[in-house]
Order: C-alpha cells, then structure tokens, then sequence
C-alpha cells in the first residue's frame, strides 16, 4: 500500500522536454511584441538606423539575461523564476516585493498587452483597410484569453503540445515577412534606409522607453525558469534551450525589421495600429487575411505561455509561505495548479477593458526590469556566498555585472522618460513594503521560532535553502484540490 501511496503521488511531473522547452521560449519570445513594439521603438529612437541598433542591442542585451538565467537554473534547483531567484539571493523582503509588482501590474498588464495585440490582429481582415472598433478589439481579446485560460486549467500536457504547435506557427509568419522584404532589398528597393542616421531626431531621454519596447518583443528568454522542476534533464536542457532560442530570435527579429523598413517607411510605421497589416497590405496583397490570423495565433501562444508560467510562480510562492496556500494546490486529476492559473482572471479583464498597448507597455517594463536586474545581481551574490558550489553551468563575470547595470541604469533613466507611468508602477512595488512587514514578516518570524522550538526533532537531512523540497505524502484535500505546501521550515505539517 505504501508503495502504490508513493507511485500516486500528486506533483508537478517532468513533461517539459528539450523540444518543448524551446517551443516554450520560442513561444513566449515571438508573440505581439515584433508586431507591435516596432512602432514604440522607432518613435523613441528617432530613425531607422538607431531603432535597428536598439533592437540588435536588446537581443544582445536578451543573451546576456539568459546565459545568467541559465546558471541560475542550475544553481538553484526550484520553479518560480524571477521570485525564487530573489529570493534564494536577496532575501524574503524583495523577493516578496518582486511577487507583490508582478501580481498587481507586471503579468496583468502584460497580459492585456498581449491580448489587445491579438484581439486587434484577429479583426483585421473583417475591417480592412479601415480600423477595427475599439469595444469589438477588447471583446476578442478577453475571448481569447479566457479561452488560455481553460485550456491551462484542463491539462498541462495539451497546453505544451499547443505551445510547440503555434511555436511552429509563429516562425511561419516571420517567414512570411521576412522572405518578400528580403526579395525587394535584393532588388535594389533601399530608398527608406537613406539618411538612416539622422541624429537631429534622436532623443536620449526617450532611448529606456525604445529599449522597454525592444525588451518587450523579446521578453520570454526566462521562461523555462519559471518550471525549472518540472524540465527533463534541466542541467543540459536549459542552457542549450534559452542559447539557441535566443541566437534564433535575434536573427528573426533583425531581418523582420529590415523587411518592414524596406516596404514601409519610417512615417508609414509610425501611422500604422498594426505593422505587420501594413506590411502585407503593401508588399503581399494576396496574403492580407492569412498573416493576420498567424500573428493573432502568435499572440495566442505568448499568452498561453505566460499563465503556463506565471501560475508556476505563484504555486512556488504559497508553497515558501508568502502566498496564499489555497494556490499551492494541484488538481488531483488534471495535475494542473488550478487556482494559481485562475488569480489572474479578474485584473486582466480589468486592464483590457480600460487600458491602452503603449501605456501598459511602459507602466509594467519598470517593474519587470527592476527586478530582473535584482535576479542577476543576486546571481553574483550568490556566487560570492557560495564559491565552492559546483554549477554545471557558469558564464564570465562580467555577463552578469554588465546586464545587472544596463537594466538598473535603464529602470533609473526611464523616470525621465515617462515620469507618470513609471511613478504609478514604482509606487506599486513600494506599496508591498507594509503589506510584507505586516502580514509575510509575522508569519515567517512565527515560524522561524516554530523550528527552533522542533529544530531536535528534525533529522540531520532537512531541506537547505537552495533544496526544494518533494514531499511525496499529500497534506490536506479540498474540492477536488491536494495542497502541496509543506514549506522548508516544514511548519505546517
């Protein structure tokens, strides 16, 4: 009995394979971003020639982050990302502010960003060439995400066998992209990269907000971080996987923005809601209603990706005990984390409704840059702390020192650039102090003395830190549910 007790244990298992980890990241990296942030980052650079350098410069800045993001994954052995990094490294406090910005501003607003790019590019061929009606846009676009939603919370299996198909849809519509532009550069089509450089227009405190959008089309390089428990062989498979996903991306992106620069000119791009319709309606009329429907369908996969993810953080925060434990639970059928997927549903809906892309873009990239730069600075502490760690995989110092100051020197300058939204997020994540010192800081001193009063019962072999801890006995069931939260200190067993 007590064997089969083990073998139907509920837990997170290792479906997540070599193939669907980069399916998950070409997934989540390619999605509305090269589709909509083209615009933002040439209206904030000022010219083709420096939008083209700010986007080679954010996939540079992309490797950077993932080579780091890599080491981290095979340093620390838990799920959850950004969260578990700052947490492992820095300490409760921003770890707990980091979960705090990601649940009232990063992930809902950029999950509505997401929707609205899919539910614009959905409409598209229905009321070309004019634009599709707002309320109809945000309709589709909430259609479209409660039906992520479900899928998510039915099955984990089905929701990354999805992932790795749009994976496949959505180097279909570069494609589509890439290879006529490509054909008319070849012709000699090179008018709109004349005075490339016009550094009368460039504008140095726009430059953060050109790279938030640039950052943005190619955020997704940390995803298999976010289910680092649940990855086949993750000491091999992650570093390979974020390596050649991002190479891939890059590549992609760059000649997708030479392709739209060499149809489109630098006016047309800044006039166009939507510049891959633009793009087809001049250079491949025969396609204007296929390639919207692949964009829309690249969309869809980001945001399939995103809850694949974002619910893994949450489930990782109640089980540390800075969550709620409601959303340490798993179904015990599908082996989903059901309620962590469904959190989002009510203030996502909300930021659809009342906002608008570009403001949401800005709003949530000061927190999400913030706290990366803190995820990478945390790997270098953590090096410092724990230099006779063996890490199976290890990048030079300097990779981390240089991004960890890109992105903390771009959160600074952004302030500069759009005072007003950056204020409303940094006051989000200032917002999470007195909650922590309130609610989080008491419990967890509660259970610190809790271990201390126990710490002779505990065998030698207790959990460290860095060590997840897989519990093969259930704690408690309800409604369909098994709670999985036996944290580290084990308080509440």
């Amino acid at each position: 009995m007590g064997k089969d007790k083990k073998e139907e244990a509920i837990f997170l298992r290792k479906k997540i394979t070599l193939l669907r980890a980069f399916s998950l990241l070409i997934g989540s990296m390619v999605g509305s971003g090269i589709f909509i942030s083209p615009k933002g980052v040439l209206k904030n650079s000022g010219s083709v020639g420096f939008s083209l350098l700010v986007w080679f410069s954010c996939g540079l800045l992309s490797v950077f982050g993932a080579l780091c993001y890599a080491e981290l994954g095979t340093r620390i052995t838990k799920s959850g990302g950004h969260y578990i990094y700052i947490l492992e490294t820095l300490g409760p406090l921003p770890s707990f502010l980091f979960l705090w910005a990601e649940f009232f501003a990063i992930r809902p607003a950029n999950s509505a960003v997401i929707s609205l790019a899919f539910g614009r590019y959905m409409l598209e061929p229905f009321f070309s060439p004019c634009a599709a009606p707002v309320p109809a846009v945000k309709l589709v676009s909430l259609l479209g995400y409660y039906m992520v939603l479900t899928l998510n919370s039915w099955s984990v299996t089905w929701s990354a066998r999805l992932q790795t198909a749009l994976s496949v849809v959505k180097l279909l519509a570069l494609a589509l992209i890439i290879v006529p532009g490509m054909m008319l550069l070849a012709q000699g089509h090179t008018e709109n990269f004349q005075d490339a450089f016009d550094r009368q227009s460039l504008v140095l405190d726009k430059l953060p907000l050109a790279f938030y959008a640039g950052m943005f089309a190619y955020s997704g390089w940390f995803q298999t971080s976010f289910v680092r428990e649940e990855l086949v062989k993750p000491e091999r498979n992650i570093p390979l996987a974020v390596i050649v996903s991002v190479i891939t991306v890059i590549v992609g992106y760059m000649l997708t923005n030479v392709s739209y620069y060499t149809v489109l000119g630098k006016e047309d791009v800044l006039a166009s809601p939507a510049v891959a319709v633009s793009f087809v309606q001049r250079a491949f009329k025969s396609l204007i209603s296929v390639v919207p429907v692949l964009v829309a369908l690249s969309c869809f996969g980001t945001m399939n990706g995103g809850i694949f993810t974002f619910s893994r953080t949450l489930f990782v925060a109640s089980r540390e005990g800075q969550w709620p434990p409601l959303f340490s639970m798993i179904h015990i059928r599908r082996h989903t984390p059901l309620p962590a997927v469904m959190l989002m549903f009510p203030l996502v809906t909300a930021m659809v409704c009342i906002g608008d892309i570009y403001h949401l873009l800005n709003f949530f990239s000061f927190s999400r840059w913030l706290f990366i730069g803190l995820a990478t600075l945390g790997l270098i502490v953590h090096r410092h702390r724990h230099p006779e760690l063996h890490s199976p995989f290890k990048v030079p110092l300097f990779v981390p020192v240089s991004f960890t100051i890109i992105c903390l020197f771009t959160v600074a300058m952004s302030f500069y650039s759009d005072p007003v939204n950056i204020s409303i997020g940094c006051t989000i994540v200032l917002s999470g102090f007195p909650v922590y010192y309130l609610i989080i800081h008491r419990q967890m001193s509660d259970r610190c003395r809790n271990l201390f009063c126990f710490a002779e019962a505990e065998l030698p072999g207790t959990p460290s830190h860095s060590t997840p801890v897989v519990d093969e006995d259930p704690v408690w069931v309800a409604g369909g549910l098994i709670c999985r939260r036996p944290c580290r200190t084990r308080c509440c067993v």
